[in-house]
């Protein structure tokens, strides 16, 4: 009982849900309509359900619905209602739910903490905005620490410790020294993700005092620096006598040698770690390896394959990212760490789980009164999550009971409406790792029919072309649609029209019989409604006379011709293009009502000319190509490139622009018409050169614009009418300041690859387009004409995104939106999609052939329904086979052939086929997806034809006046044959043909003897069939009669199409009557097989040669691939080869030869390639004995010099050195200089000079207060600069303040820092 009761309701399920889809009603986009219907309220807009605000400014939390009548909003707080009236820090903004905290003037941003949730309601139900949560952010202090120096052996390990303090959200951590400079990572020294510095092993120039850990709070506008971390590294083949006396045996600067080691992993620790990531999400895996060498990281999936294009490695390959992760990414991830020495690994073990996803959100539902529908709730997670129901915003367990109402699990199934039954329904779906929140409101409407289109609207199209007349409508419930022809006509039907769901008449092809007016009315049980539109149809286009191709010399006239025929009441334009684009902007193009004429025609003319004519309902077009060929040889002056610009300088460095200033290099006869700026981004593409502007070539300075994020540099182009000098030198580097993108990416398209998918595309933006670091896209979509909000993902830096669960073939509005670190690119526009496609469903109907003659037919058929092809409709296919012939009931393997018609044609011509044959075909209609079903085999036959030719014919048999004809009946007799006609005719030796004689020969036969024939004479025969159509092609043989019996040889004759040659053994003699004879043409000559044989520098050239004698030869050859003029040479006497000589090495050549006096006739071209140039033999120097004697005296000179220093050093005396040993108690522990290896302090005059601009720090990576024109030294304690006491920076970066007087210097105003951090985070 219990098993029949569940079936039972599952059935009742399944008839409610397809009465919903048959019943469910369509509500228009029309303004009009819109405002005028009764609506449930609807969320427009709403904050984040995590929402982190600045602590500073006002709180802002979103809520925009809209509804009919307009709703009225109210908030909860933690679960309460929340009075605003109460709080005079609160106002709701008219019109409107948004709530405004005002915290600028006295609130405090942690008093409002908490979950908050709008609730929109009007007469026909209430919706709920999702739980928002508000935290602001947080920058906390810096713990407090005393950090000890780091001493550190050569080749040991490091980790310094960030340990940054926890915000919300997260800071940012990057490490940079006192000069504001980014540290230098590599695959030995690198950022781990937890903000720690790694190295692997240190080595002697690791050794500073200014490792600073900084952490930016994005939400506050704050910068945190920690204490700098001093790092000495010490050497042992650098540590001196002294320093190594102080130091035990069992200390780690014992005198043991820098020693390599295998790799040891500082994090993760262990050999195996876990790591939960959730959908969608971006999965960083992490290892980082300590070793000398240092170690190389690699990683692989253990049983398979890391995703391709969503896997991207980072920080030199220490860090593992796959985007958008799933659950088939779960796994176990190993990393490998290897050097010289061994390796290491560890496995990481990735769970990945998801947070509700929505398969099947429920959508808005609007029914008539007393029908049927349901709203289905379906997501999917890991775990599976739970789904509940509310109704306006109450537990549905507990909401207002309503009789049509039923639930069953994710779905509510309605019998049996009523308008009390509008309410709005909020699905809630959750698991332990978020949760999904929709509203879905049901709106009963009882509406008279009402029908949008315009009264009276014109609709004009071209004859043969569809014709669609709308007829938007609505009421509800839905009214049905007729259409009428004039006032009074009667109700259209049949096959020439094609009705619409959406009140759409379509008229597949229309006539100009078609035009007139058409009334649309509109019933349902509350009404009737009707209007009329007007059709006009309109005669095509069409040019009769196009462009055609023409060859014309350099400076000569050419014009084209483009006569239109066209529809008296349209007014055409005619627009001529030039290889696609519009035509130069010069005089010389003259465009007159029917022509274009190129007046003194250049090189630069040639290409592809194109005649374009636009009405407002066609356009056609015709192309003609211009070859453009040299003028007869004239004496030319010979100009040659310009030289490259030299002394680039920048100056008037902005954000966005800079000025370029250049000296033009010499321009070589031929006047420089412009220079070209391009620019390299060492930054993003370092070695790519890119246009950048253009300039007239009487400038020597341009205005560059210029992109944030970029390190520019710049080099110059000079143009004259010979073509591009060299580039310039490239000028300094100039790096611009980061800022949000200005762009947003191209090309973007939504195309779904599965019926239940919509995969949307774009063109990442390129390096220097993004502006600043951290690019990412915001990837937004919503389905078409649906009352849906917009979806969006943020994705990382790829090219595309797939949206799953989509219907199948409906259109979605898309739009993606760049950004990155600093903020959004401006709001993208959108752009009109399609989900996927899926096979048609119907076959085409009313299959029809008409047999034009016995191997054309004419098929048509009917239309399908549009909505029946989901998906695209590319044409439809016509498969057709021959099943037999009628002559011959023989049958044979089925060969099916295809044709496709494009678009929504209904009819085609199936050429090709063979007579007096029976066929089958049907007709399938095609989508993107692939065809659908075929319709049922339709039948149809071919008339004769004329037969092929015969079989064979054979000769045999001849004697003196007699010979034996054998044939065989044709391969294609193409119907039933009735008759042969055999003709024949005698040739001389001349190759003249007599008389012809003709017999007709009954169809039964296959053989004949021709006698009374002349003796030793050669006879030319023509042999075909015929049916009742007609005759076929002929066979034609040649044979010749004997002499005398004694004389036969038997002929080895063969039969075949066309000419065959015939020999015989004859006696020359000739008839004594001669008959009328007639000319046969002589052979023409010809040049072929030419042949080459290069050397280095000249190469032989040889042909073969067909023709009359005594013919005087010519050789023309070039390079291969140059438009210049062809070389020359005359070859003497009538050899058939020529030595070419002077050619350049390793070049290709093109060759050909003629024949001069035959009509100019020439041999095809020929290609070869000279060998390379031999390298000269070089001479070994050191093998020369003066370099050898030289060198001698030389080292000798040096010797000499040496005794000299050692002798006066020993003389004693009080030198500067001495004066500074007696000033420093402890010389030995002065820092020694990196760059030279002596002691700081023994430097000579030079070394005690100012530092110069721009330095930083002295070589030793010491920081002196007298010295630094620019540190933090001067603020206060260690490097910090202008810091508040928290240790943030004061006014956003902007502060300034004046130094203490130190020592004699004068104070200077301290720069801000802040402009140089923000160019690195």
């Amino acid at each position: 009982m219990t098993k029949k009761m569940s079936m039972s309701t599952s059935k009742t399920s399944l008839v409610l849900f397809l009465c919903q889809i048959i019943s469910a009603l369509d509500v228009p986009l029309d303004s009009k309509l819109l405002e005028e219907l009764s609506q449930p309220p609807t969320i427009t807009q709403q904050s984040p359900k995590d929402y982190i605000v600045d602590p500073r400014e006002n709180i802002v939390i979103q809520c925009e619905a809209k509804g009919k009548p307009p709703p009225s909003f109210s908030w909860t707080r933690n679960g309460t209602h929340f009075d605003i009236d109460k709080d005079a820090q609160v106002t709701m903004k008219p019109n409107s739910g948004t709530l405004v905290i005002n915290i600028m003037n006295g609130g405090k941003a942690e008093a409002y903490e908490g979950v908050y949730q709008c609730t929109a309601r009007n007469e026909r139900g209430a919706a709920v905005s999702n739980n928002i949560v508000i935290r602001p952010s947080r920058s906390p202090l810096w713990t407090k620490e005393k950090l000890e120096p780091n001493h550190v052996r050569e080749g040991d390990s490091l980790v310094l410790h960030c340990r940054p303090p926890v915000g919300l959200p997260p800071p940012i951590i990057f490490w940079m020294d006192n000069a504001f400079q980014r540290l230098p990572q590599s695959e030995r020294v690198s950022q781990g993700l937890n903000g720690d510095l790694y190295f692997s092993n240190v080595q002697p120039e690791d050794t500073r005092e200014d490792y600073i850990c900084y952490a930016r709070f994005n939400h506050t506008q704050t910068i945190q620096q920690k204490q700098p971390i001093s790092v000495k590294v010490f050497s042992m083949d650098s540590l001196n006598d002294t320093i190594a006396a102080n130091l035990s045996d069992t200390d780690i600067y014992g005198a043991k040698p820098v020693t390599e080691r295998q790799p040891v992993l500082l994090t993760p620790t262990g050999s195996t770690s876990t790591k939960v990531e959730l959908r969608g999400n971006v999965l960083l895996l992490e290892c980082i390896a300590a070793g000398l060498p240092t170690p190389v990281i690699h990683w692989i999936k253990e049983g398979g394959e890391l995703p391709a294009n969503r896997t991207f490695f980072e920080n030199f390959k220490k860090t593992l990212k796959i985007i958008d992760v799933s659950e088939a990414d779960s796994g176990n991830y190993k990393c490998i760490a290897r050097n010289a020495l061994g390796s290491v690994h560890h496995v990481i073990s990735v769970t990945v789980k998801a947070a509700p996803y929505w398969i099947t959100a429920p959508r808005n539902l609007v029914l008539s009164p007393g029908e049927d529908g349901t709203l289905i709730c379906r997501a999917n997670g890991s775990p599976k999550p739970s789904i509940s129901w509310l109704a306006n915003g109450v537990p549905i367990a507990i909401a207002p009971e309503d009789p049509s109402r039923k639930v069953d699990g994710d779905t509510i199934i309605f019998s049996h409406v009523q308008e009390r039954s509008s309410a709005v329904y909020q699905c809630n779906a959750s698991n332990e790792y978020g949760y999904l929140l929709a509203n879905a409101f049901v709106n009963v409407l009882a509406e008279p029919p009402r029908i949008l289109t315009p009264a009276n609207k014109l609709y004009q199209v071209i004859a043969d072309s569809p014709a669609l007349l709308d007829c938007a409508y609505f009421g509800s419930p839905k009214p049905e649609i007729e259409w009428f022809k004039g006032v009074k006509g009667s109700i259209l039907r049949g096959n020439e029209y094609v009705f619409h769901d959406n009140g759409t008449l379509e008229i597949p092809v229309a006539q100009k019989s078609n035009a007139g007016t058409y009334t649309c009315v509109a019933r349902n049980e509350l009404g009737k409604i009707q209007n009329e539109v007007q059709l006009e149809i309109k005669d095509p286009t069409m040019i009769i006379k196009q462009p055609e191709y023409k060859v014309i010399q350099r400076y000569g006239q050419v014009s084209f011709e483009c006569i239109i025929k066209h529809d008296s009441t349209l007014l055409p334009t005619v627009t001529w293009l030039k290889d696609n684009d519009e035509l130069p902007d010069d005089e010389r193009f003259l465009v007159g009502k029917d022509n274009l004429t190129i007046m003194n025609v250049t090189d630069k003319d040639d290409g592809t000319y194109t005649c374009i004519v636009n009405t407002t309902l066609d356009s056609v077009s015709a192309s003609a190509v211009l070859t453009v060929v040299a003028a007869p040889p004239t004496p030319a002056i010979i100009y040659a490139r310009p030289n490259p610009p030299f002394d680039l300088e920048l100056t008037g460095q902005l954000e966005r622009s800079i000025d370029l200033s250049w000296i033009p290099g010499d321009e070589n006869n031929s006047p420089i018409t412009s220079f070209v700026v391009e620019f390299e981004d060492a930054l993003h593409e370092p070695g790519v050169w890119r246009y950048q502007t253009e300039v007239p070539g009487t400038q020597t300075m341009a205005q560059l614009k210029l992109s944030p994020y970029v390190n520019y540099s710049f080099r110059v182009i000079a143009v004259n009418r010979i073509g591009r000098s060299q580039p310039s030198e490239p000028s300094e580097q100039y790096l611009t300041k980061s800022a949000s993108p200005d762009e947003n990416p191209a090309n973007v398209q939504g195309i779904g690859s599965e019926p239940d998918n919509l995969v949307i595309t774009w063109e990442p933006l390129k390096g220097f387009q993004s502006n600043g670091p951290g690019l990412q896209y915001k990837v937004s979509w919503r389905q078409k004409d649906v009352d849906d909000e917009w979806t969006s993902v943020i994705v990382a830096n790829v090219s595309k995104y797939i949206v799953s669960g989509t219907p199948t073939f409906v259109p979605y509005e898309v739009k993606v939106q760049a950004l990155n670190d600093l903020g959004y690119a401006p709001e993208p526009s959108e752009v009109i999609g399609h989900s996927g496609e899926d096979l048609p469903m119907v076959a085409p109907g009313n299959v029809q052939v008409h047999v034009i003659n016995s191997t054309l037919a004419k098929v048509h058929w009917d239309p399908v329904p549009l909505k029946s092809v989901r998906g695209h409709l590319q044409g439809y296919k016509v498969y057709y086979w021959k099943v037999q012939s009628l002559s011959r009931r023989s049958r044979r393997h089925i060969e099916k052939k295809i044709l496709t018609f494009r678009g929504n044609k209904t009819f085609g011509m199936l050429p090709g086929l063979e007579p007096y044959s029976s066929y089958k075909l049907n007709v399938r209609v095609v989508n993107g997806k692939g065809e659908g079903p075929a319709s049922p085999d339709k039948v149809f036959k071919t008339p004769e034809g004329v037969p092929s030719s015969p079989s064979f014919l054979k000769i045999t048999n001849p004697t003196l006046d007699s010979l034996t004809l054998e044939w065989g009946s044709p391969t294609h007799p193409n119907g039933v044959l009735t008759s042969y006609t055999l003709k024949f005719q005698p040739i001389n030796n001349t190759h003249e043909l007599g008389p012809l004689v003709e017999i007709r020969i009954p169809a039964n036969e296959s053989s004949l003897i021709l006698k009374n024939l002349n003796y030793s004479t050669r006879y030319k025969f023509y042999f075909n069939a015929q049916t009742s159509v007609g005759s076929g092609s002929q066979i034609t043989e040649e044979a010749v009669t004997i002499m005398d019996e004694a004389g036969i040889l038997r002929p080895a004759v063969g039969a075949g199409k066309g000419y065959s040659e015939i020999l015989f053994a004859t006696s020359p003699v000739m008839h004594t009557v001669r008959p009328t004879f007639y000319k046969v043409q002589p052979l023409y000559p010809r040049i072929r097989n030419v042949t080459t044989a290069a050397a280095e520098t000249y190469a032989n050239i040889s042909w073969e040669y067909e023709g009359p004698d005594h013919a005087n030869f010519y050789v023309e050859y070039g390079v291969a691939g140059s438009k210049e003029d062809w070389k020359k040479e005359i070859v003497n006497g009538s050899r058939s080869f020529f030595v070419l000589k002077g050619l350049t090495p390793g070049t290709a050549y093109k060759v050909r030869v003629g024949a001069e006096g035959l009509s100019g006739f020439r041999s095809s071209e020929d290609v070869f390639e000279t060998g390379p140039a031999m390298a000269s033999r070089q001479v070994d120097i050191a093998t020369q004995g003066w370099f050898i004697g030289l060198m001698c005296a030389v080292a000798l000179l040096i010797l000499i010099l040496l005794i000299v220093c050692f002798i006066r050093r020993n003389k004693g005396g009080k030198y500067p050195v001495k004066e500074k040993e007696d000033a420093h108690a402890d010389p030995e522990i002065q820092p020694m200089k990196e760059d030279d290896g002596t002691f700081g302090e023994y430097s000579d005059a030079e070394d005690h000079k100012p530092l110069k601009k721009g330095s930083r720090t002295p070589s030793d990576r010491t920081v002196k207060k007298e010295d630094s024109d620019d540190s933090l030294v001067d603020y206060g304690e260690g490097v910090n600069g202008q810091f508040n006491e928290d240790g943030s920076f004061i006014g956003q970066y902007s502060g300034k303040k004046e130094k203490e007087p130190a020592e004699g210097n004068e104070s200077s105003e301290a720069p801000s820092p802040v402009n140089a951090m923000n160019s690195f985070v």
